[in-house]
């Protein structure tokens, strides 16, 4: 479990809403990544030989930092590419994401086997366990950083950083399990919140497409009309004593149907208006789901 500050035990932990690495986010880490290549935590991957027999003595950074480069060309030029830099703007947020990943792929927890006199270095050995307790440690440390400086973003047990969504909405998709028993329709689900919990902007709207592709889909499910297929589903919804309710669950269907057409979801046409901010991806992405977990729930 992740060590916690006394001001979180005290529950004054900061709300997890920010989406860009700031400078001081990327020094803590960047720092972490250092040490890491210091104690010979990537030898395992990109070993430095004692001259004396090859054995493992470190990290080899320039093959690691070559690596690096070239699958994260975003990164800096100068120096190392996990380097940062007091007072330089630190590179874009999904390089370091980026960043994060690989090194959780490369990194291992080194046993120290002695040490060379001669040529003043430690020698490393890499047991069964090594790899796993070399990611569950950096994993612990960076989203410690995430944490403590508020940011949305959370390095999984399987090495993917996934956004953090609002607490409502990640608490419905963590629990929700929106299987419909039919297949496209089902996949087209399961893809929507798959993407939605991309940091990538670009990949949370494709999720925002196909959920609204799913809700056409839905439509459908009683009859091929839309229109007699969306009434059977909100009648169902709302059962037969509550007409207020069935009338605000129609008005939110058109709604949503209009929004559909008239914003660039699903559509690229040049009088469609575009989605130019991530929280109103977000917005779009709850409203509709809450509906369709409603459906759901009435079948």
């Amino acid at each position: 479990m992740t060590e916690r500050y006394f001001s979180e035990r005290e529950g004054e932990e900061k709300p997890r809403e920010r989406e860009v690495i700031d400078a001081r986010a990327w020094l803590g880490i960047s720092s972490e990544i250092t040490s890491r290549v210091n104690d010979g935590s990537f030898g395992e991957s990109y070993p430095h030989r004692c001259p004396d027999g090859a054995v493992t003595c470190g990290t080899d950074e320039d093959q690691f930092g070559y690596a690096i480069r070239s699958e994260i060309n975003e990164l800096p030029e100068h120096g190392y590419p996990w380097q940062a830099f007091p007072h330089e703007d630190p590179p874009p947020t999904l390089a370091i994401l980026d960043l994060v990943e690989f090194c959780w792929r490369a990194i291992s927890k080194p046993a120290f086997i002695g040490y060379h006199d001669y040529w003043k270095h430690s020698h490393l050995s890499f047991g069964p366990q090594a790899r796993s307790a070399g990611r569950e440690e950096f994993g612990g440390t960076v989203n410690r950083i995430f944490r403590r400086n508020g940011l949305a973003f959370e390095l999984t047990d399987y090495g993917q950083v996934e956004r953090l969504l609002a607490p409502v909405l990640r608490e419905a998709l963590d629990s929700e399990r929106l299987h419909f028993g039919e297949a496209e329709l089902d996949r087209l689900l399961k893809m929507a919140i798959e993407k939605f919990r991309n940091p990538n902007p670009r990949t949370r709207k494709e999720g925002l497409d196909a959920l609204w592709d799913a809700w056409e889909r839905i439509k459908t499910r009683v009859s091929h009309n839309k229109k007699a297929g969306t009434k059977s589903m909100l009648d169902q919804c709302a059962g037969p004593n509550s007409p207020r309710f069935r009338e605000a669950l129609e008005r939110e269907a058109k709604q949503l149907t209009v929004l559909g057409n008239s914003l660039q979801i699903r559509h690229t046409e040049t009088d469609q208006e575009i989605l130019a901010r991530s929280e109103q991806i977000d917005y779009l992405f709850h409203r509709l789901f809450a509906l369709i977990q409603l459906i759901h729930r009435s079948k």
